[in-house]
């Protein structure tokens, strides 16, 4: 005869609960640790209603990408994270395990803004886009490319575009 331990329901209940939270501090602490070490540049946006000097994180290798801003609750409105790959490529995003609305802009090699995906919805898994092959993706705030009068044609300066003045 096996002897099995029985748990009442509230009890494995409440085990459950602990062991919830105590993954979910533990993933967001890695994931505060891991974003730390990314390494910040300056980026200028050239729009219509004049340059904005942002400071972003560098997410540039396949573990920083795929961990983008997931479990961060806020972001400086004068920051951003930019994702750069090694060559023009469709790219495709989402929203999983990222609580902040972002606005996703998807920059050429040239530095030019292709599109952006405006609001997006936080931990929404729907797959965005880019539409055409981009060298970058450029992460901010919900509402950030309104408000700087962004749009598709606007340049974007960072060391790594081929436009001039960059």
């Amino acid at each position: 005869m096996i002897n099995l331990i029985k748990f009442h329901r509230p009890a494995l209940a409440g085990l459950a609960i602990g062991l919830f939270v105590f993954m979910a501090v533990v993933g967001t602490a890695e994931s505060s640790r891991a974003q730390d070490t990314l390494k910040r540049e300056p980026l200028v946006l050239v729009t219509s209603s004049g340059k904005h000097e942002l400071n972003v994180e560098i997410a540039a290798t396949r573990d920083q990408q795929s961990r983008g801003l997931m479990f961060r609750r806020s972001m400086d409105p004068r920051h951003g994270m930019l994702f750069i790959y090694d060559e023009d490529q469709y790219v495709s995003m989402w929203m999983r395990n990222t609580y902040i609305s972002l606005d996703m802009v998807f920059i050429l090699a040239s530095g030019k803004v292709h599109r952006i995906e405006a609001s997006t919805e936080p931990l929404s898994e729907r797959i965005i886009e880019s539409g055409n092959r981009v060298i970058a993706v450029l992460e901010l705030i919900g509402g950030t490319a309104a408000r700087l009068k962004l749009k598709p044609g606007d340049i974007v300066r960072h060391r790594i575009f081929k436009s001039a003045g960059n």
